[in-house]
């Protein structure tokens, strides 16, 4: 209970001190401000980066990895290894795995046509959409969902037929007002019959996902690209059995490729956790530079609190001999200066805080920015610690001030 009295009696003394001299208090916590907001604004530009890659770019779907032609987390020398060791994966190297690999639940192909064409339906035109050439059974493997009529069948893939799903940019820019299924609309200057439209994808970094049509792999093989290459999504029925799938897919895919045992595979497999690793570590060295250049914030806004506590215990000499005079103890005194020195700095990690939120909430619109709940906690935290220990020697040199040699002081 005197612990608890002695603080609260410090901490009012302290707040009222803050009161008296607010324009210095406020320079004093410049630096305190400005690294809690740099610390805050960073954490939750790399949150909100890390939350909209896993949502937008990095999710393949569940329990789903990709065969591609390149391994896609990997430094920029790897790659160039790669680029002259590995080969483009072919329609044959689908057609092998979907007749041999053991297991997978799903099991699809897709091609972009590059470069990408304009689309037409009668006086309207969209000058460049994104074609891609898929399988019938790439159906649910992506993030784009049936929302009108039907996906592309079997039928359709083995006929080389000239249908397509659209996406909803398609849908407002060609088919204002009107039900887009069974009109055709001319891709490159060929008709297509519009037989299902997917639902709103959404955009990623500003870039619209919904202008797109998806056509047959092999109508696109047959008007376009003869030996196209693939990207092969491949569905796990669990996620226990999605390794299991993986090492799979690679030992089939070097015993085609007859890759010899100690070199490097000639393909890349691709999963969600293998890019959101890779990103990670790129924020992560982002938020290192970051920590540095906080601390040196912190370290200045640290010097600068305990110089102008030293100039506060010189200007209140008097009136710390007055109360030891009247009974108060050198650890009163301590504990009032280094309240008053740790509410310092905390009142300015909660301006950096309420500063941090307004900034993210301005990148939030043009950019993405979440505030996480430890960031806040970890800002004012820090600078209240950075208060306190700065605090300390101030608060030493006022307990021991003499209480007849400090009552000589002027007032």
């Amino acid at each position: 209970m005197r612990f608890w009295a002695t603080g609260r009696e410090a901490f009012w003394i302290a707040l009222e001190a803050l009161r008296s001299h607010m324009l210095r208090s406020f320079l004093t916590l410049l630096g305190v401000v400005i690294a809690t907001t740099t610390l805050i604004v960073v954490m939750s530009v790399v949150n909100g980066m890390n939350l909209y890659i896993a949502e937008h770019i990095a999710n393949l779907g569940t329990n789903t990895f990709v065969l591609h032609q390149f391994q896609w987390a990997q430094g920029f020398d790897s790659f160039l290894n790669a680029r002259r060791r590995n080969k483009p994966i072919r329609v044959e190297d689908y057609e092998y795995l979907r007749d041999n690999l053991q297991g997978y639940q799903r099991l699809g192909a897709l091609t972009p046509l590059s470069p990408s064409p304009g689309a037409r339906y009668k006086g309207r035109l969209i000058e460049e959409i994104s074609v891609y050439g898929v399988t019938a059974s790439y159906v649910d493997l992506g993030r784009e969902k049936v929302e009108l009529g039907r996906y592309l069948s079997d039928m359709d893939y083995q006929h080389n037929a000239r249908v397509c799903v659209i996406g909803q940019d398609l849908v407002e820019k060609l088919f204002p007002g009107q039900d887009p299924l069974d009109k055709e609309l001319q891709i490159s200057g060929l008709p297509f019959r519009v037989v299902g439209v997917m639902e709103r994808v959404g955009s990623t970094f500003g870039q619209s996902q919904d202008n797109f049509a998806f056509i047959p792999l092999s109508t696109l093989r047959a008007i376009w690209i003869g030996r196209p290459e693939l990207f092969v999504y491949i569905k796990a029925p669990d996620s226990t059995h999605m390794l299991e799938l993986e090492d799979e897919v690679r030992s089939l895919m070097r015993a085609r490729r007859h890759v010899p045992f100690r070199e490097e595979d000639t393909f890349g497999i691709n999963a969600s956790d293998t890019l959101m690793s890779a990103w990670k570590d790129l924020t992560g060295t982002i938020f290192a530079v970051t920590i540095g250049l906080v601390a040196v914030f912190m370290v200045v806004g640290g010097v600068v609190i305990m110089n102008i506590m030293l100039a506060s215990v010189t200007e209140r000499t008097h009136e710390i001999g007055i109360r030891k005079s009247l009974g108060a103890r050198s650890r009163d005194i301590l504990w009032q200066f280094v309240f008053e020195s740790g509410m310092m700095a905390a009142m300015g990690g909660i301006t950096g805080v309420v500063l941090s939120l307004v900034i993210a909430r301005i990148v939030n619109i043009y950019f993405t920015a979440e505030v996480p709940l430890a960031a806040v906690l970890v800002g004012v935290g820090l600078s209240t610690a950075v208060g306190l220990f700065f605090g300390i020697y101030p608060a030493k040199q006022a307990a021991r001030l003499e209480p007849i040699e400090a009552l000589r002081s002027e007032t």
